[in-house]
């Protein structure tokens, strides 16, 4: 798959997104401190305050600077405007405290947060779609970005929907749409981008090659069709579209993991460093969510549902996040700053842009505030579940300092 930066945009668009982004993973790691995790419902205010914060402020505010990165270089056209990245962060960010905020104390606030929230990334999908639209050929990875972004369209409309029954404006039943709303963004944007970009960054820093892209393929295709079923089963309150979209998901799933595998296989270069801990570390907590699932389908418990979560969230999607970050941040930094000065000085390695030890003690510290926090929900030990959190902040915080460290490196200039 070519790489092209030709079309990249300037560093200085891409980061606030990364900033702001991981400023909020701080944030939502120390709230994480006042919950009570004995009487703590998924569907309670506090978790739906958390869970908003912790997937708009971290999780889209990353994704969404990483993909005004490499949409526009992996498909080779330049964005259609891309001015309106400027203009999407400061929205995601006044809608996500707005609606964090509003779950947790002021439900009034609910549907202007959500407005904000649905005109950021409303500008967001459609500045991706008409960007797709000057692309000529298509291929696997623009089917990705597609389907991805259809979906978070879809989850924006049940979002919004949710906001206003929330606060009371109109009269819808929440729970029987709350299930569309977590699977379209979560499974179908959040679920589908990463599958989607990780097929262009790890062969690009594994340097992987003639490997097979059928598994990935079906892949796409299964879990659309997971998703699909899944808001169907919403609407309909359909018990069996319900199941038959969580089977699909698993399905997919189990595909990309053998995709992955296949990666690997044909790599060429391996570095045993912070990035390949943290996918190691990401996708054993995305089987073990996997065998969460499975065991939750048929054993329901709230302990279970709540560890579920925890292992996806934190487990799965913050060390996928994190560990591309050490690999994305010093590239774009370097390219910008140093490649001009190639055969003209001496220039740092990428490897020399990351600050090794810091990056191994956040791993240290995040990924254990992850497995006590795990087992601390399974327990529903409070005690436990505090202490985990601890080790989870102290590793958010390195997070943070090693970012901007990487962002302001300067040396040799």
């Amino acid at each position: 798959m070519a790489i092209s930066q030709e079309f990249a945009p300037p560093f200085k668009l891409i980061a606030p997104y990364f900033i702001i982004g991981v400023t909020f993973f701080v944030i939502s790691s120390a709230l994480l401190l006042g919950l009570d995790i004995s009487t703590l419902q998924a569907q309670d205010h506090t978790t739906l305050s958390w869970v908003h914060i912790f997937l708009l402020g971290f999780v889209m505010m990353v994704i969404f600077g990483a993909m005004a990165q490499l949409v526009p270089v992996v498909l080779e056209v330049g964005h259609f405007a891309v001015e309106l990245y400027y203009v999407i962060y400061p929205l995601l960010l006044i809608g996500t405290l707005l609606m964090g905020y509003g779950f947790l104390s002021a439900p009034a606030l609910l549907p202007y947060g959500g407005i904000v929230v649905l005109i950021s990334l409303l500008i967001f999908v459609l500045e991706t779609f008409l960007t797709i639209k000057k692309v000529k050929k298509f291929n696997l990875v623009m089917s990705s970005v597609l389907i991805a972004n259809t979906f978070l369209f879809l989850g924006l409309i049940f979002g919004i929907l949710m906001a206003l029954g929330y606060a009371g404006t109109i009269e819808i039943d929440i729970a029987s749409l709350l299930r569309a709303h977590i699977y379209l963004v979560l499974t179908g944007y959040v679920g589908v981008t990463i599958m989607g970009m990780s097929l262009i960054l790890l062969p690009m820093f594994w340097l992987s090659h003639s490997f097979s892209w059928k598994s990935v393929t079906y892949a796409l295709g299964v879990i659309s069709a997971g998703v699909i079923a899944v808001m169907f089963s919403s609407i309909f309150n359909s018990f069996t579209l319900e199941y038959i979209g969580y089977i699909l998901s698993i399905t997919a799933l189990v595909l990309y993991f053998y995709q992955i595998y296949l990666i690997y296989k044909t790599r060429v270069r391996l570095d045993n460093d912070i990035y390949l801990h943290s996918l190691l570390f990401s996708y054993g907590s995305l089987a073990l969510s996997l065998i969460m699932g499975i065991v939750y389908i048929f054993y329901p418990s709230n302990a279970l549902l709540l560890s579920l979560g925890w292992v996806l969230f934190l487990g799965y999607i913050t060390f996928m996040i994190l560990g591309h970050l050490y690999k994305i941040v010093p590239f774009l930094v370097w390219y910008e700053r140093y490649s001009p000065l190639i055969g003209k000085q001496k220039v740092p390695l990428l490897a020399d842009m990351v600050p090794t030890k810091s990056a191994s003690f956040q791993f240290v510290f995040t990924s254990s505030g992850v497995f006590v926090g795990t087992i601390a929900l399974l327990l529903s030990s409070n005690t436990l579940f505090k202490a985990g959190v601890s080790l989870l902040i102290v590793g958010s915080i390195f997070v943070l300092k090693d970012l901007l460290y990487m962002i302001n490196y300067k040396k040799g200039l």
